[in-house]
């Protein structure tokens, strides 16, 4: 199941991609905003990434005008590896070779329509372990070595 989360600056455009993972029947829950009153994206970056950490949601999905603000919040909780992704090739490698468990999308930055290739792209791929095991291994050492 997926957490989905973003800001003020992303609420109609979460709106939109929560109606398309409705239509593909991918269940999620709405970790906010739930209005477009101005918020802040920390918030919702890190009840994500809580939701995704604890086990209790496989993967989840962030939105904010670029992607980088909330993007950075979610990757200050432990065990996340989020990434910012403006195109499919990125989305697929950085599962693929880095295993991230969040997707994050700028709203001011993509279209809806290649959100949702972006989406697609990225909860399809899947990690390819092997060499690629051992790099996401020295990247979680860093983040236990500085915890």
């Amino acid at each position: 199941m997926l957490a989905i989360g973003g800001d003020h600056a992303a609420f109609s455009f979460k709106e939109e991609i929560k109606e398309y993972l409705d239509e593909k029947g991918i269940a999620y829950k709405d970790f906010g905003c739930h209005s477009p009153e101005s918020t802040h994206y920390p918030i919702y970056g890190e009840k994500v990434a809580r939701a995704v950490a604890s086990g209790e949601y496989d993967r989840g999905i962030l939105i904010c005008g670029t992607g980088v603000g909330i993007s950075l919040a979610a990757n200050k909780v432990k065990g996340i590896r989020a990434v910012v992704c403006t195109d499919c090739y990125t989305a697929a490698l950085s599962k693929r070779h880095n295993n991230t468990n969040i997707l994050a999308l700028g709203a001011r930055v993509v279209g809806i329509d290649l959100a949702k290739m972006i989406i697609d792209t990225w909860l399809e791929a899947e990690f390819e372990g092997g060499r690629h095991q051992k790099r996401v291994d020295m990247i979680m050492a860093i983040e236990e070595k500085n915890s």
